[in-house]
């Protein structure tokens, strides 16, 4: 099996695990879930969500989504900075590309590549990425 096509099986399994991580989300309007792998291993996750000791409720009577709702990309980047791992050359597995908040952390953590199965509506942050010099790989959500 050519080096492509293993990466390929393997990037698709781990945005396989992201969906299903997303699944824990209580947001009605999109669950994302997101998966950081460092070295062939799973340093983190996340699903977008409040925060610790908020109630799980992530939109307000009127359906729109609460300011203080974390993304799953910012989640799992947290966990990683409250743990002893770090994201420097690690890739980012999230079922919708990062909005233009989360890429600055994205960056700004050391990740170097972002594979994504969904494309947020606003891809200021993937051009944000791009330019910062991210890889950036789109699956398909069909294809997995």
């Amino acid at each position: 099996m050519a080096k492509d096509a293993k990466q390929l099986r393997y990037d698709k399994a781990y945005l396989r695990m992201a969906k299903e991580w997303g699944k824990l989300s209580h947001c009605k309007r999109k669950q994302v879930g997101a998966i950081i792998v460092k070295d062939r291993m799973i340093i983190s996750d996340g699903y977008n969500g409040t925060p610790t000791g908020f109630e799980n409720y992530c939109e307000d009577d009127e359906g729109y989504t609460k300011w203080y709702v974390l993304h799953a990309e910012a989640n799992a980047i947290l966990k990683v900075a409250a743990s002893t791992q770090s994201c420097t050359g690690a890739t980012l597995y999230i079922t919708l590309s990062p909005c233009k908040e989360c890429s600055k952390l994205i960056h700004q953590s050391g990740i170097v590549r972002v594979v994504y199965s969904q494309a947020y509506k606003d891809d200021s942050g993937l051009r944000f990425l791009e330019k910062a010099g991210v890889k950036l790989d789109y699956i398909n959500e069909l294809t997995i």
